[in-house]
């Protein structure tokens, strides 16, 4: 996208003011399918330097992620935790992962979240 669309960006302005961290969201952006729900930056940040962490290769990285950001500018990024790119018949991975994905290159999105049934 050109310009972000300001529809988008007023719903992760919502989840960013901590109004509500329920937002299920699929996007699609460079050509991937992303569907999850939606996590304020900061609640984000803190889950992936948790993980971080906790890896005995990757501890050096999570301070990176626990620097403060400035929350009085729109957001420029939409965080998913609990989120899969889905591919065929499959979300990756089964159980969630963390993404964080500019709004400028979101081309297409709907409110809720895909899943797959074999029913």
């Amino acid at each position: 996208m050109s310009k972000p669309d300001q529809l988008l960006v007023d719903v992760a302005a919502l989840v960013e003011s901590g109004h509500s961290n329920q937002m299920t969201l699929t996007v699609v952006t460079g050509g991937a399918v992303i569907t999850g729900r939606l996590a304020p930056e900061a609640v984000w940040r803190q889950r992936v330097s948790e993980v971080l962490a906790d890896s005995a290769r990757l501890t050096e990285f999570s301070a990176v992620f626990t620097t403060t950001t400035d929350g009085e500018k729109a957001p420029t990024h939409l965080h998913f935790h609990v989120a899969r790119i889905l591919q065929g018949t499959l979300g990756i991975p089964e159980t969630g992962g963390m993404y964080r994905v500019a709004i400028d290159d979101v081309s297409a999105w709907t409110v809720g979240d895909f899943s797959y049934s074999d029913q």
